[in-house]
């Protein structure tokens, strides 16, 4: 490598003198102020202040200020912004394009051709389509499909602009002013699709169109209903406003139809009228039902005031109102009332009656908060509001006699021990007898287990270590009213109110290995507000009570203990040689258990009531003992709802016995390794009790319980029985004397039960009814399945099923060769002995079931027969037919109080809900 000089790296410049041109110098002075005077309008102009570097470079050289030229002071002239705006680009944003075969761009049409699987971005626009054309020159694209001789017309194009997508047969799109024309195009609008020969975009939220059909049919070819509208204009996502429409059935015109018609379109609720149902009832007239409007108060709640009015001056009205917030609760509340008139006014059987219903059911979700919850499920009102009400929604509920609710707040105080709380309120009603108990509140307390003596890591052993102890504390003010009284003051009058502490003790350990002993005592301590003070008139022969308003309070304790075990017996059938048996073993499980109580007489709350001739002196209590009349009572009997002081001491002997019968058989799948499990009975259970304190009757009845379940699951057998060994005499009442030693059997049976419940299906594991209408069932307190049959309400979208896809039989869509069906079957008897009766109490057989005839119609039923007094009891039948976007449902009750029928034919999707014919016969209800 070899260096260079540094004077070799510069080039020698030689100095010449310059020469003076007066001439040169004048033009090039002139030049420079014609160019300056002419260039200024051309100059940018100034956007801002310049920033100015702060710190210069040295080698920058100083210009002449003789050479710098000036600059105008004055503003700048107004010639410099153009009025004419600069003409737009041919497309504004960037054009993204692909094709499958062929991309191909004609100079001279300025065309650019796509063909075959062709994708266009245009900013927030799509195309695909088979074949796409743009055209530069009026800034338009045009695409189609492709034409194919074995598939016809495919690739068509779709359109797709911000959230709407088109799906045409062509579309000509124009980039500059964003307007388009859409050929036999095909377009969803919330639940419905808009099918138009012509469709004119205007802008990016309004469509005219032309000849459009508008359905919520699935197969959009050969579509089973629509609306025809003759000119529409649609804005997407909010409305489609049309003239002259009217409906078509397959094609065909019918005469319902509108001058002109508002279809709303949103995703969010809305609010609107709910059109009532018509009908005629012999007693009341002509009727509208179910009738209002609808409110959609927010995201979180809504509420529907719906009506009833009879022509004879009925009435009635209901307001349902649903609320949800995710992540925290959900619930629904209702109010219904019904003014309902018989006859009438003049008439002998003319009458008025008042009914109401209130519904509350509320959940609250478990992320919600974990320590604390609230929950609430009421269902209270008239006790005749299910029997009279005439509205066909409370068919499936009529039959219900009782009415319960609970209002509940807990919350759990985490710690060691743990702390819970909780306030309920409860209602139980009995429609029967209109009789109506309520707690308002309860409040229960309790502190968790505390194991005093043992160890605080490890496991417990022995009888010290698992000794423990816990504090329960409950208060209550219970009120027992009737319908007449309820909601009113009155109801208040015999309220009652208490406190119960209770401190068990316990603890638990083995013996000998295979015995468990558990051992406990229980400390009882009740706070009562009301004692009673009785005595004894000879005059009246009668007792009068004195209610005293004070705290008073009893303390009772007890003792129990308890020793048990398990037994296993297994009986193999394949010892020895025998092998592969079909039966392989059966297991026979016992658990036997012994107990003893000890229940002390607290004689010092027992006191002698004060006998007053009419002389008001007392009689001695020995003549009173001669006339049957007991004096002794305690302060608490009646007024304290958690009991009283145990009069006689009580020293008792517990047994009990249950069994478990299981089988292993061989399994019917040839690869399955291990033999099946069966159960033969669930349990087999005997209980009896020996009283060593009792003067007369210390053993008391046996009795026996069991249950299984047959055929996989699918059908269940309870059973029960009472075995009293002690005979009657001869006016059949119960002697000191065992059945046996006068003349008859070990045991005499003086109770029975059987019940049983068959749930098949046609299609395995198919064995609950899917109907929504159940759900109506059990908010009013019925069962929860159909045997009692269904609401009745086909009107409204909430209480009807939603159409499931079907797989239907390709070869035939009139006749489903399976049939799939499902069947409920419920069995009971219960017999009668306890004074020689020897009879059949109750003995009924209730049944439900479905049958689908074809993929599209489906028949059911739900009745019973009273084998007892040999007739049958409520029985409803009901009919559906399947009609794609439609529904047809009838339903009918032949025979009894409740006979009625209802038919309803209408469109499923909500948007058109009110597009429907229903017309009823309302039960004939005398009050």
């Amino acid at each position: 490598m070899a260096f260079q000089k540094p004077s070799h790296t510069f080039t020698k410049i030689h100095l010449k003198a310059l020469h003076t041109n007066n001439f040169k110098i004048l033009f090039a002075l002139s030049f420079t102020v014609f160019i300056n005077t002419l260039s200024f309008a051309q100059d940018i102009p100034k956007k801002g202040k310049t920033i100015n570097p702060s710190i210069r470079d040295s080698v920058i050289v100083n210009t002449d200020s003789l050479l710098v030229p000036e600059i105008s002071e004055k503003r700048q002239d107004s010639t410099l912004t153009d009025s004419v705006p600069p003409k737009k680009e041919l497309l504004e944003t960037i054009v993204t394009y692909h094709a499958d075969d062929y991309t191909k761009f004609n100079q001279k049409k300025q065309k650019l051709y796509l063909y075959n699987n062709a994708k266009i971005d245009y900013g927030d626009m799509n195309i695909t389509s088979g074949n796409i054309v743009i055209d530069y020159t009026k800034n338009t694209v045009y695409a189609k499909g492709i034409t194919d001789s074995i598939e016809g017309y495919t690739q068509k194009p779709v359109f797709t602009q911000g959230n709407n997508v088109v799906e045409p047969d062509s579309i000509i799109f124009n980039t500059e002013t964003k307007k388009a024309l859409i050929f036999n195009s095909k377009t969803e609008q919330g639940e419905g699709t808009v099918v138009a020969q012509i469709t004119k975009k205007e802008n990016d939220s309004v469509y005219f169109l032309k000849n459009a059909k508008y359905t919520t049919a699935e197969d959009l070819e050969d579509p089973e209903y629509y609306i025809k509208l003759r000119k529409a204009k649609i804005v997407p996502g909010k409305k489609i406003v049309t003239g002259l429409a009217n409906l078509f059935i397959y094609d065909v015109p019918t005469p319902i139809g509108v001058p002109f018609a508002f279809f709303p379109q949103t995703e969010k609720q809305t609010s609107g009228v709910i059109i009532p149902s018509f009908g005629e009832q012999n007693d009341r007239g002509f009727f509208l039902q179910n009738g209002g409007y609808y409110f959609a108060i927010s995201d979180y709640v809504d509420l529907a005031v719906i009506g009833d009015y009879y022509t004879n001056g009925s009435y009635g009205m209901r307001m349902e109102s649903t609320y949800s917030k995710r992540y925290k609760y959900r619930g629904n509340l209702g109010f219904r009332y019904e003014n309902l008139i018989n006859s009438e006014r003049g008439f002998p059987d003319y009458s008025k009656n008042t009914i109401y219903n209130i519904r509350w059911s509320h959940s609250q979700d478990s992320k919600a908060n974990p320590n604390s919850r609230f929950s609430a499920s009421v269902n209270l009102g008239s006790s005749t509001f299910y029997r009279s009400s005439v509205n066909q929604i409370n068919t499936g509920a009529f039959l219900n006699n009782s009415l319960s609710s609970s209002v509940s707040y807990s919350k759990t105080f985490q710690g060691e021990p743990q702390v819970n709380f909780s306030l309920t309120a409860t209602h139980s009603q009995n429609t029967n007898t209109e009789e109506i108990n309520m707690t308002l509140p309860t409040f229960q307390g309790s502190i968790g287990r505390i194991y005093p003596f043992s160890s605080k890591s490890g496991s417990k052993k022995g009888i010290i270590q698992n000794m423990n102890l816990q504090y329960n504390v409950r208060g209550e003010n219970r009120i027992k009213t009737n319908d007449e009284f309820f909601f009113k003051k009155e109801m208040f009058d015999d309220a009652k109110a208490g406190f119960q502490h209770t401190v068990p003790l316990s603890t638990n350990f083995k013996i000998f290995k295979h015995f468990s002993i558990s051992a406990s005592s229980n400390y009882n301590e009740v706070w009562s507000f009301q004692t009673k003070k009785k005595t004894y008139h000879l005059s009246e022969r009668a007792f009068v009570t004195d209610t005293i308003k004070k705290f008073d309070s009893f303390r009772t304790y007890n003792f129990s203990t308890s020793l048990g075990t398990t037994v296993y017996g297994m009986f193999d059938f394949e010892k020895g040689k025998k092998k592969d048996r079909k039966i392989k073993a059966i297991r026979h499980v016992m658990r036997p258990s012994v107990s003893y109580n000890i229940n002390p007489a607290f004689h010092r709350y027992y006191e002698t009531a004060e006998v007053v001739n009419a002389d008001g002196l007392t009689k001695a209590e020995e003549d009173l003992i001669l006339e049957n009349v007991d004096l002794e009572y305690t302060r608490f009997e009646q007024l304290s709802i958690f009991g009283t002081p145990n009069k006689d001491f009580s020293s008792s002997m517990g047994i009990s016995l249950s069994n478990n019968l299981e089988a292993k058989i061989r399994d019917k799948d040839s690869t399955a390794t291990e033999p099946k499990k069966v159960v033969l009975l669930n349990n087999l259970n005997f209980s009896t009790s020996y009283n060593f304190a009792a003067d007369e009757f210390q053993w008391s009845p046996v009795r026996m319980s069991g249950g299984t379940q047959l055929f996989d699951g699918k059908m269940s057998v309870n059973f029960g029985a009472t075995l009293d060994p002690y005979a009657l005499d001869n006016n059949n009442r119960k002697i000191n004397e065992f059945n046996i030693n006068n003349g008859g059997s070990l045991f005499r049976l003086t109770s029975a039960n059987l019940t049983t419940s068959w749930s098949i299906s046609s299609k395995k594991g198919d064995t609950k009814q899917k109907d929504k209408n159940i759900d109506e069932n059990l908010r009013s307190g019925g069962r929860a399945d159909d045997l009692f049959g269904v609401s009745e309400d086909f009107s409204n979208p909430q209480m009807n099923n939603d159409r499931e896809d079907k797989k239907e039989d390709a070869s035939s869509e009139h006749y489903n060769y399976k049939i799939p069906w499902n069947l409920r079957v419920a069995y009971a008897v219960n017999y009668s002995n306890s004074a020689r009766q020897d009879e059949i109490s109750s003995h009924s057989l209730m049944f439900s079931g479905d049958i689908e005839l074809s993929p599209k119609w489906s028949i059911g039923a739900s009745s019973g027969y009273d084998l007892k007094n040999a007739g049958f009891t409520f029985t409803q039948l009901r009919f559906e037919r399947d009609l794609l976007s439609w529904r047809m449902n009838f339903s009918w009750v032949p025979f009894s109080s409740r006979s009625s029928w209802n038919f309803f034919i209408g469109i499923r999707s909500s948007i058109l809900q009110d597009l429907k014919y229903e017309q009823r016969r309302q039960p004939d209800i005398t009050l």
